[in-house]
């Protein structure tokens, strides 16, 4: 079968550039789909994107479908033929449904079958259609509307590219219709202009001639279409440009990623900035130049700033030192701001500042940030005494963790809450861990990002977290779907890793409750319905830290109570290296059988004397043996010490199940016997729930 090579190139308005991987894995997807579905052969999908262009280029497409045969069953056999062996009418009938003739109807076991042939259709007819579909299938978080048109996209679209090698799929959308002319660099195409009159091209247009030529053409044309190539070009450019300057530049994977996606040519170039602005703090620096101008910051092998900066251009090398001289400019006027404010919140202490707070509404019927921070003050006491840490440091910290807030540095540049705090305490001579608490207590910032390092910048996390989701929940805005405005997940997940980092074990739950005390929630049944939502969103992030690395079944047995969130974490270790001992299968049968009985049990008062068989006073001798035992090491957090000293319990576990009849006609037996299975399962469950392992 031929195979050829299929073109859709979608042209648009600048699309932004945080879409642009999205839509890409989107567009993938959905081709991918929708040529299985339409029996399509295909080879490799390539989806390539610039900020006015969504390409998909797949290779080894069929040029045509692939035939198909069903079978459809009909009626049985000797309803379908009469005696003569001649079709009846209910034969007839099912033939003529399935659109076949009666003597084509196949006979197997006892039924009548239509064997349907369909042949496939040419490839190019199929695509009339598809394409189109795919193109409107794209779902975007906002949309756009143009013209007079019911049709919405991310942006306007301006041009359709369609080709199978060199012919043309003719379809139109939103009054676009393909063809074979696609669009070059905004202003770096040059249009030949005999030859664009004779061909009937506009300025910056160009014609692919066939799909295979594709991104060499739009190279030609001044775009870099495929985004890999792209990315490639821009970080070895900037590497470059950097290492002339006797500098290396910082390049992050986001900057980066939303360069790329701003781009068709990229061309790199430095830019410089006067010296002075180095008095500032280096974030104050960095955080304009990157964060607002899209700049890479440039240091010495060191880490030392310099008063440099690279840009990406849009375009090619001329001009580059107009180009260079307009980045300096905007670059000035927001480092000249960041200066100002500066020299403006030095004019008073980092503590001074805090008075401010009280202005500063924190959620709506919840008081000021001033208070929130009153609250950290108790929080980060009750946090210290549970992890045995000194208390001073994380106490200072709270009190000064948000009056950063209320300076003009962070005012204008948001992002720079709890750094340029960390800066201003370190002017002011706080010592050193309050300053770097300041700070930490934020983190995790964003998904990867590191968690606090110092204690007090732990113990200040910790309690910024807790009281922002036992707030938050206090208003009834537990997150739900995708909806999490406050990024409590995230603040969550930081508290998952944080506790089992730092090895800390304490009671989620005591902290919550003096959390809703400082927030003055009285009421009973609301304050239990919020350790229960704190509880139940707290376990689903445990869920999701542990899922990387654990079994699902182990999970599941040791999220039962999720209040001490480090135990749980090496309770789930635990397990996992207790189910790869020798015999494990068979303790685990065993501690299943005393679980599924021990429901039935109503208490665990225990009468010795009661037991008159063999088999139950050796179980009881044994559980008394090593109760004490596995308690201690529970309480010393060595739950596969607790697991081997349990595993002792499951021969007498066996023999009990062999040799007694637990539910007893005499009650009182019966009873004694079911406290006994209970009180040896309260045991299993202070480590696992057993029953929810899959063996």
């Amino acid at each position: 079968m031929d195979k050829k090579i299929l073109l859709m190139e979608i042209g648009t308005e600048e699309i932004p550039a945080h879409a642009m991987p999205g839509i890409l894995n989107q567009l993938k997807t959905l081709a991918e789909k929708s040529l299985t579905e339409a029996r399509i052969e295909f080879g490799e999908i390539k989806t390539l994107g610039t900020p006015r262009r969504l390409s998909l280029l797949v290779s080894d497409v069929a040029t045509n479908q692939a035939d198909v045969e069903e079978e459809k069953r009909g009626p049985s056999a000797k309803i379908a033929f009469d005696k003569d062996g001649k079709p009846s009418k209910a034969a007839i009938g099912f033939a003529r449904g399935q659109k076949v003739k009666p003597e084509d109807l196949i006979t197997r076991d006892g039924y009548v079958y239509a064997v349907i042939r369909e042949q496939g259709k040419s490839s190019a007819e199929i695509f009339k259609t598809l394409l189109p579909k795919i193109i409107c299938d794209l779902n975007f978080p906002n949309n756009m509307r143009w013209g007079d048109l019911d049709f919405k996209f991310i942006r306007p679209l301006r041009w359709i590219v369609a080709l199978f090698d060199d012919e043309i799929i003719p379809f139109e959308v939103a009054n676009v219709t393909s063809g074979k002319i696609s669009r070059g660099h905004r202003f770096l195409t040059i249009r030949n202009e005999e030859l664009g009159i004779r061909n009937g091209l506009n300025r910056g247009e160009f014609e692919i001639a066939k799909a295979e030529d594709y991104i060499a053409d739009c190279e030609k044309n001044f775009v870099i279409v495929d985004q890999n190539q792209r990315r490639d070009m821009i970080a070895k450019q900037i590497n470059e440009v950097a290492a002339n300057k006797n500098g290396v530049a910082e390049i992050t994977d986001d900057l980066l990623e939303e360069v790329l996606y701003l781009v068709e040519y990229p061309t790199a170039l430095a830019g410089e900035f006067e010296t002075k602005y180095l008095k500032l703090p280096a974030e104050a620096v960095i955080t304009p130049m990157r964060d607002h101008q899209r700049y890479f910051p440039v240091k010495t092998a060191d880490g030392k700033l310099l008063p440099l900066f690279i840009t990406i251009r849009n375009g090619g090398k001329d001009y580059l030192d107009i180009v260079q001289h307009g980045n300096e400019r905007v670059l000035k006027a927001r480092l000249e701001d960041a200066q100002f404010f500066f020299n403006e919140d030095r004019k008073k202490s980092l503590e001074a500042h805090r008075e401010k707070l009280k202005t500063v509404v924190f959620q709506e019927g919840l008081g000021t940030v001033y208070e929130k921070t009153e609250r950290l003050v108790k929080l980060v006491e009750k946090i210290s005494a549970m992890v045995d840490v000194e208390a001073s440091n994380s106490i200072r910290a709270a009190k000064l963790s948000k009056a950063d807030l209320v300076t003009g540095m962070v005012t204008e540049f948001t992002e720079l809450q709890g750094i340029m705090g960390r800066e201003y305490a370190k002017l002011d001579g706080e010592a050193a861990e309050v300053c770097a608490a300041i700070d930490e207590h934020y983190m995790p910032r964003f998904a990867g990002d590191a968690q606090p390092k110092t204690t007090a910048g732990k113990i200040l996390s910790l309690a910024d977290k807790i009281d922002n989701i036992v707030a938050t929940f206090s208003r009834g805005l537990v997150p739900t779907g995708s909806q999490d405005p406050f990024a409590l997940r995230r603040q969550a997940l930081g508290i998952v890793n944080l506790l089992s980092g730092a090895r800390w074990s304490l009671s989620i739950r005591e902290v919550v409750e003096l959390a809703m005390d400082l927030l003055k929630i009285t009421d009973k049944v609301g304050r239990e319905k919020i350790q229960q939502e704190v509880a139940d969103f707290m376990r689903l992030r445990v869920k999701n830290v542990l899922s990387s690395s654990t079994r699902y079944d182990v999970i599941d047995a040791v999220l039962d109570d999720v209040d001490d969130i480090f135990a749980v974490t090496l309770k789930a270790a635990a397990v996992e290296q207790f189910l790869k001992t020798p015999d494990s299968t068979k303790n685990v049968q065993s501690f299943v059988r005393v679980g599924n009985l021990a429901k039935k049990a109503e208490s665990t008062e225990l009468n010795a004397e009661l037991f008159t068989l063999d088999a139950e006073k050796v179980l009881y001798g044994a559980f008394a043996a090593i109760k004490v035992a596995t308690d201690e090491l529970v309480d010393k957090k060595d739950f596969f010490g607790a697991l081997d000293v349990l595993k002792k319990l499951s021969t007498p576990i066996d023999s009990f199940f062999d040799s007694v009849m637990v539910m007893d006609e005499d009650l009182t037996i019966r009873k004694n016997r079911l406290a006994l299975l209970k009180s040896i399962d309260n045991l299993f469950a202070k480590i696992a729930d057993f029953g929810k392992i899959v063996q």
